[in-house]
């Protein structure tokens, strides 16, 4: 049965940051947990699934509605590693498009109208995801980085959207990005904007 309950570190009305839908209203939802831990993370103290309380998913869903915003993004952590089935149902039917940011690393549940795959070296997305991917998302270090993004498009649906994203504290990165798009125009740009706009 899906659970009715979820560990959440923290849920907000913000607006969306980065990705195709940047600069749009949404309501956060970040569930607790993660197995992944990324370097360079910078919501680390999301991981410990254990450090945050559980919140029903009514009230979840009463605090999105009563935002206003359209979009509840569900994100984390790795809100995979919760059954996101109920959450999704109710968000839904209250009116309200469903978005996933996971790095694919555990099994799909819920039914989402948009899907941003971030992929990590560290634990590989599982091969079912792919197919389901409306944005793949990757955040680049380095230029061995660039190659190992175009390794997951390929298994991506020709109709996803194709974004590197430069990691905050590596300048460098945005230079490697920029001659890569440059070359690879099916590519696009993503940035933090949330960052330079100092919202959460």
């Amino acid at each position: 049965m899906p659970t009715s309950e979820y560990r959440v570190m923290e849920h907000f009305h913000t607006i969306q940051g980065e990705g195709v839908h940047t600069g749009r209203a949404a309501y956060f939802i970040r569930l607790g947990g993660c197995d992944v831990g990324c370097s360079w993370c910078d919501v680390k103290e999301s991981w410990d699934a254990q450090a945050h309380p559980f919140v029903p998913t009514d009230e979840l869903v009463r605090a999105a509605v009563a935002s206003g915003a359209p979009i509840a993004v569900i994100t984390g952590g790795e809100p995979l590693m919760q059954d996101l089935r109920a959450l999704t149902q109710a968000l839904r039917q209250a009116g309200l498009r469903t978005h996933l940011e996971t790095s694919g690393s555990s099994p799909m549940s819920g039914t989402f109208d948009w899907v941003t795959l971030s992929p990590k070296k560290f634990k590989a997305p599982l091969p079912e995801l792919y197919p389901q991917v409306d944005e793949l998302k990757v955040v680049v270090v380095n230029r061995n980085d660039l190659a190992w993004a175009q390794t997951h498009a390929a298994r991506c649906h020709e109709t996803a959207r194709l974004l590197v994203q430069p990691e905050w504290d590596t300048p460098r990165s945005m230079d490697l990005i920029v001659e890569f798009v440059k070359a690879n125009p099916q590519w696009s740009v993503s940035l933090q904007t949330h960052k330079f706009l100092n919202i959460p």
